[in-house]
């Protein structure tokens, strides 16, 4: 028989060493699987949607719904929320109501909300109320004043309320645009401040 000497001897584990490492090992497997399915939108909870239609939520499918504001939330922005996001497309004109933007635009709005979220922290406030996101070619064509090609309708655009002057918020987000976080558009209004990410600086 082979003799191993002092440092090449194989030790067995004990009952208590085994179980230790095997709870380890399932730990680190359950993290593994909660952080993959908080990555695909599915072990964390739902968004509180209490306050928006219930209509609306039905013809979007509340599975939609729940996957669009989880995106929002996985930005991380930390003035703007996913509720007030979903509460601008939940909206009428008449009988004709607004809508989700389609999936393959999700990620149009990303830069705009994280502009958004950079102007309200040189503000220095939160984002009172979003007025206006993606809107539905049909429903651009039923508000006011709205362009028939629209950044609101590309998903590029928000038109944001804070509890601020308008023309503080038109400032701030021309010196945030100014840093170079990002180019598109500001556009001052009476009671909101429009920011999009077109790509090019404009004012209005």
């Amino acid at each position: 028989m082979q003799n191993f000497d002092a440092d090449s001897r194989l030790i067995l584990p004990t009952r208590r060493s085994f179980l230790a490492a095997t709870a380890v090992t399932a730990t680190g497997l359950v993290a593994t699987t909660q952080v993959s399915h908080g990555f695909l939108f599915r072990q964390s909870p739902p968004i509180d949607l209490s306050t928006v239609s219930t209509r609306w939520i039905s013809l979007q499918g509340e599975k939609n719904v729940q996957s669009y504001a989880k995106y929002i939330e996985g930005l991380r922005l930390k003035y703007v929320t996913p509720l007030q996001v979903i509460q601008a497309h939940a909206k009428t004109k008449g009988s004709l109501w607004n809508s989700l933007p389609p999936r393959s635009m999700w990620r149009s709005m990303a830069g705009t909300l994280k502009a958004t979220d950079r102007v309200a922290a040189t503000v220095g406030k939160p984002v009172k109320a979003v007025v206006s996101a993606y809107r539905s070619p049909a429903y651009n064509g039923r508000c006011p004043g709205a362009k028939t090609r629209s950044w609101h309708m590309q998903n590029f655009a928000l038109d944001v309320q804070f509890n601020a002057s308008t023309s503080t918020v038109a400032r701030a987000a021309r010196h945030v645009r100014s840093k170079g976080f990002f180019k598109g558009g500001i556009g001052r209004y009476s009671s909101f401040v429009h920011i999009d990410t077109r790509g090019q600086n404009v004012d209005w």
